[in-house]
């Protein structure tokens, strides 16, 4: 054990066959101190916002709640093995996202009719999907946009692998198949199991990613319709990439701002969406520089912890938190100080690899296991390789089309909407492009779109000259694929095929 990377064995830490450590990290004195502290801040935080009446109302009434028990240990399962400034970089985005969604859980149960019930806090909250682009809401000065999905389910898996399996149980008792992605089943299960909370003047969301998520989308409306809550559903076009479909998408999106202004009150305010969108555009140029160094030899933003900040970032955020900026330039600060020393994140490099297709919500510590165990580093995933275009900070006829074109090329349906191009051809681009010579491929069991295309990744890669190894998961339900099953898909074709 040391300060040098790589000086301890990280299963040492854990009791045999368990998930519990025996003891901390030790990373030398200078950064076991600053590790600690920072443990010590998520306890406070996590304690602060207990203490209030309506947050540990909710805290007892919701059963997904009890995930959140595990905050501090999730950070460390991303921080493992980390040192100096990478271990810092780590800890200003899960630190940051874990401090975010608390303030999340706050105002959510504030409002609330089952906790705080404050109506007028209510009246202000425009409620959206898990897996939607906030950019629409960059306009409304005086209102708030959230999604308890993320709270319920998304964030809930991150934090506890198992975190969601009452849901599907409770989902697949009322007649829904196995066979449907998780995702939208935990969301419907969790509104099926009366274990959503209730508040908003209105809902917006959005056709997705697949024809799960639209029935998940048609019973959460239906349970919003229940309480007064009217729904408006922004049917973005599926072949975003033809310019054919761009004057429709854009009048969506006009369509949505309206149902908005109609069912608050509130008007679009174009001086703050452009406040808003120039943090947004600074925020991805940021974001591609760090991207930007991983085609190096010396890397330093990658893996689960580019992937999780960026879907927070860019979705979730989307520039309307400066606080999110502020940790953005201090990553970059601390990213470019060991890129000009040429420091590594692991003592040893084997392999440069892609992460593709959809990943493994309950096992996203996955990715950090790749590179302490096989030397095997995951530079960027598919989920990051987002729209990285400048967006209009000036013009608000073109700024429509903008916030359209976002919504059609939003993480993950970018990329399995759009034609076999996006999904297909592009992966081996990105291949030549971060000189790559391994792809680690997700298929998840559950996601028909991905699995009918099995037989022309292994021809592609053959043709490429690229590793290919396939890891199979079902997304929210380690109990059909285990975390081991995982693990032990890449450990065969190391040991048998390399």
């Amino acid at each position: 054990m040391g300060k040098a990377i790589g000086s301890e064995r990280l299963g040492d830490l854990y009791s045999p066959g368990g998930k519990t450590k025996k003891r901390r990290e030790w990373r030398g004195v200078a950064d076991t101190f600053y590790d600690y502290t920072r443990w010590l801040g998520i306890m406070k935080m996590l304690a602060t916002y207990l203490v209030r009446p309506h947050f540990l109302k909710g805290f007892l009434r919701y059963r997904w709640m009890l995930n959140y028990i595990a905050v501090p240990h999730m950070i460390d399962k991303h921080t493992a093995g980390l040192r100096g400034n990478h271990l810092r970089i780590a800890h200003e985005e899960y630190d940051l996202v874990a401090e975010d969604v608390a303030k999340l859980l706050n105002t959510a149960f504030k409002a609330d009719k089952y906790c705080g019930n404050d109506e007028e806090l209510s009246k202000k909250i425009v409620v959206l999907d898990e897996n939607e682009m906030f950019t629409i809401m960059c306009g409304f000065r005086n209102l708030k946009a959230i999604s308890w999905e993320t709270a319920a389910v998304y964030v809930s898996v991150l934090l506890q692998g198992d975190g969601v399996t009452h849901y599907l149980d409770v989902i697949q008792e009322m007649g829904m198949p196995g066979d449907v992605c998780p995702m939208p089943a935990a969301e419907a299960g969790v509104v099926v199991d009366d274990d959503i909370p209730i508040f908003g003047a209105c809902a917006v969301q959005c056709n997705t990613t697949c024809d799960g998520s639209l029935m998940g989308n048609g019973i959460m409306a239906r349970r919003y319709e229940e309480e007064g809550i009217p729904t408006f559903q922004i049917a973005a076009p599926l072949r975003h990439t033809e310019e054919g479909v761009q004057e429709y998408a854009a009048q969506e999106i006009r369509n949505a701002i309206k149902f908005i202004e109609d069912n608050t009150g509130e008007k679009w305010d174009w001086d703050f969406y452009f406040e808003n969108i120039k943090r947004f555009n600074e925020e991805n140029r940021l974001r591609y520089s760090w991207m930007e160094m991983s085609k190096t030899d010396t890397p330093q933003v990658i893996g689960a912890n580019l992937a999780l900040y960026a879907e927070t970032t860019y979705m979730a955020i989307a520039g309307r938190i400066q606080d999110f900026l502020d940790a953005d330039r201090r990553i970059t600060k601390y990213a470019q100080d060991s890129f000009a020393k040429k420091e590594m994140l692991v003592p040893e490099y084997r392999h440069r690899a892609i992460i593709w297709g959809v990943q493994s919500q309950y096992y996203t510590d996955f990715l950090p296991w790749l590179q302490n165990c096989w030397g095997i580093l995951p530079l960027v995933d598919m989920l990051s390789l987002v729209y990285f275009d400048e967006v209009s900070e000036d013009d608000p006829e073109q700024a429509i089309y903008d916030i359209a074109k976002l919504y059609q090329e939003m993480i993950m349906r970018n990329r399995t909407h759009g034609g076999y191009e996006v999904l297909l051809d592009d992966l081996w681009r990105f291949c030549d492009y971060y000189n790559a010579d391994m792809v680690i491929l997700w298929e998840h069991i559950s996601c028909k779109a991905l699995d009918g295309m099995h037989g022309l990744f292994e021809e592609r890669a053959r043709e490429n000259g690229i590793k290919l190894v396939w890891v199979n998961h079902d997304l929210m339900d380690p109990r059909v694929v285990p975390r081991q099953s995982i693990r032990d898909d890449v450990n065969r074709y190391m040991r048998a095929v390399l």
